[in-house]
């Protein structure tokens, strides 16, 4: 945090509807860069920041989000399709415990190393899915690059839903003078810096790729311009995403870099529905096994775009989105740690996808791989002996037969 001339704004949330402040504040975190820390507290916003301006700027801009996300009267559809608690025995800070152990180290909020067990354990809990949900669907094993062409997310409309969430790639132009100026600089000044003086414009290119924020975007683009046989087919892969989320990433799980198994149904209407549905049984299923405390509830994604409303809204209203929220203990709150998706013919048709001669229908099943790792043990811990009896026996099965 930038300790010079920190100053707070506290900004009044009465125009907004309470079940939407989470959804604010997490917005409110890209209005400015001079922004050091942002937390709710008694239905307001509290923005520590250094800006010049004495946060004038950014209480206008958080204002804009009030009045976009209060925008009209649609009402946010609420259900919750299935809870299950578990015992929940642990209760202690998990994070500083993993820290405390070296069993995680912190680069930066967000950025992590990940050491044994943490490490072990996002290998058994992606081998359970694939096992447990994506094996059932006969789902075949995909692997897919960590960049993404910016022309492809193009067609997904991520440009105009998370235009902040993108991690653009590039490179030095191909230029002797170019890459010759730029290390010889970076020699005289004795290594690099962050505040060096880089040029973009003289120096890179522009970006026609950048980290891919989200696994089954490759998949959609690995069968641009096919017809589909039959009723459809299930992929299955997983991949390091990237979502850039500003102040957001001090949040528990909230990663810069994270590894999403899912599971991608392509086809008829019917067929990807019926596999969506039959994914929610086979999570609760999980839920129940590893007596997980948690909930799967309707959801809609963090729009960032003036028709947040209408989007979040009809996301909602058609069920297009559930989220398995799993309980984290020690902050009293929960995070989502997988999602049940259904698009509809939005990828078929922007990527001419076919069943016959109709768009194709596309759902998927995302697994957030460190956040249930996280989770778990804020629920259970990290002996393994509070662990619930199903998973540690499962886990050491693993461990046995992995060897």
């Amino acid at each position: 945090m930038n300790t010079h001339n920190v100053t707070e704004r506290v900004i009044a949330l009465d125009k907004l509807d309470p079940n939407q402040h989470g959804q604010l504040k997490y917005a409110s975190a890209f209005v400015d860069e001079h922004i050091d820390d942002i937390r709710l507290a008694d239905g307001k916003l509290i923005v520590s920041h250094h800006a010049p301006d004495g946060g004038e700027r950014i209480a206008a801009h958080v204002e804009r989000l009030i009045e976009r996300f209060s925008r009209g009267d649609f009402g946010f559809k609420e259900h919750i399709l299935f809870e299950h608690r578990g015992p929940t025995p642990y209760r202690g800070d998990i994070i500083a415990d993993l820290i405390e152990a070296k069993t995680i180290k912190v680069l930066e909020p967000g950025l992590f190393i990940f050491r044994e067990p943490f490490s072990s354990l996002l290998r058994f809990f992606d081998d359970s899915f694939v096992k447990r949900v994506a094996e059932p669907f006969g789902a075949k094993e995909e692997s897919y690059p960590a960049v993404i062409h910016l022309s492809t997310l193009d067609k997904t409309n991520h440009f105009t839903s998370f235009p902040e969430h993108i991690h653009f790639l590039n490179h030095l132009r191909d230029d002797l003078d170019v890459i010759e100026s730029f290390s010889e600089s970076v020699r005289q000044a004795g290594g690099w810096k962050e505040d060096a003086p880089l040029d973009l414009n003289k120096t890179m290119p522009k970006p026609r790729l950048a980290m891919n924020p989200s696994t089954c975007y490759h998949c959609y683009e690995g069968l641009q311009g096919e017809t589909l046989e039959g009723d459809g087919i299930v992929a299955t892969a997983v991949a390091k995403c990237h979502r850039y989320e500003s102040k957001n990433h001090a949040d528990f799980g909230r990663l810069l870099d994270f590894s999403m198994r899912e599971i991608i149904f392509v086809g008829k209407p019917e067929f990807v529905r019926e596999n969506r549905l039959k994914a929610v049984e086979l999570l609760k299923q999980l839920a129940v096994e590893w007596e997980i405390d948690c909930l799967i509830e309707n959801a809609n994604d963090p729009f960032f775009t003036n028709d947040f409303q209408v989007k979040a809204s009809f996301q909602r209203n058609q069920e297009m989105k559930y989220e398995m929220r799993l309980t984290v203990p020690y902050i009293g709150k929960s995070i989502a740690c997988s999602s049940v998706n259904f698009h509809s013919t939005a990828f078929g048709t922007a990527f001419d996808i076919k069943t016959g001669k109709r768009p194709a229908t596309t759902g998927c099943v995302g697994f957030g791989l460190e956040r249930w790792v996280f989770a778990f043990l804020a629920q259970f811990g990290l002996n393994e002996e509070g662990w619930p009896a199903a998973f540690r026996d499962q886990y050491r099965a693993w461990q046995t037969k992995s060897r």
